[in-house]
């Protein structure tokens, strides 16, 4: 079977390759509707699928991600290969935002969706090792400067975390976020391989004395945007060579 990379991430994306074709799979899923339809982007002459994770309109908050539906509709695709990117917040003031991480792990205490809703079938869940492998080659190609390796934190969102919860985290890992061990969970459940590029683009709440908020967020996730673009466009000649 040809491999094939597919993305989920944020609007950001289109800015890679512009408004894409819309590939001709299903509207919905056996698990319901996905995020957004998958688009084809040229990039560099490659043609990435991806999925918008919030939505065209970035309206779906963080909880209500049909991580299965995403998913499904990227293999659906002919997808073998997914990357997810995820802004997060720094749990430790050695990793300085703004900054890129490859985690080699997650932690996720809380509610992981799953596929398996009516049997027992255990996973065990990983990130592939090769596709992290690629990206940090891809990284060391551009000269970004990336956090290789360190566990990312998911909370459960909307919600941005207390400084009680960021001060236990801190102890878990190294980064927080919202949506990558969902997503990286049920990649594995469907036989996908799954890595993960974070944009950390904050320190999360108490760390560095900083009190986060949305809008300040976005707009230091717009800027780091350069270094996962470069990152991105070396990816791609790597997996395809």
């Amino acid at each position: 079977m040809q491999r094939k990379l597919g993305i989920i991430g944020g609007t950001n994306l289109y800015r890679l390759g512009g408004e894409g074709e819309l590939l001709e799979v299903a509207e919905t899923t056996p698990y319901g509707i996905p995020s957004s339809p998958v688009q084809t982007l040229d990039v560099k002459g490659y043609e990435v699928p991806v999925i918008i994770r919030h939505g065209l309109e970035h309206n779906i908050p963080p909880h209500r991600v049909n991580h299965p539906a995403n998913l499904h509709t990227l293999k659906d695709a002919g997808v073998t290969h997914v990357l997810g990117i995820s802004s997060t917040g720094s749990l430790r003031t050695e990793i300085r935002p703004p900054r890129v991480l490859i985690p080699e792990d997650f932690f996720s205490p809380f509610v992981v969706p799953t596929i398996y809703n009516d049997t027992i079938v255990h996973v065990t869940p990983e990130l592939d090792e090769q596709l992290r492998e690629y990206l940090r080659e891809a990284a060391e190609r551009t000269g970004v400067d990336v956090y290789y390796g360190g566990v990312y934190v998911q909370s459960t969102g909307p919600r941005l975390e207390s400084k009680a919860e960021i001060r236990v985290m801190k102890e878990w890992g190294h980064v927080v976020g919202m949506s990558m061990a969902s997503e990286a969970t049920v990649a594995v459940e469907m036989g996908l391989k799954y890595a993960s590029l974070c944009s950390v683009d904050n320190y999360a709440h108490g760390v560095e004395g900083e009190k986060p908020d949305y809008q300040s967020i976005l707009e230091a996730a717009t800027r780091n945007w350069r270094s996962i673009e470069a990152i991105l466009e070396a990816l791609l000649e790597i997996f395809y060579s």
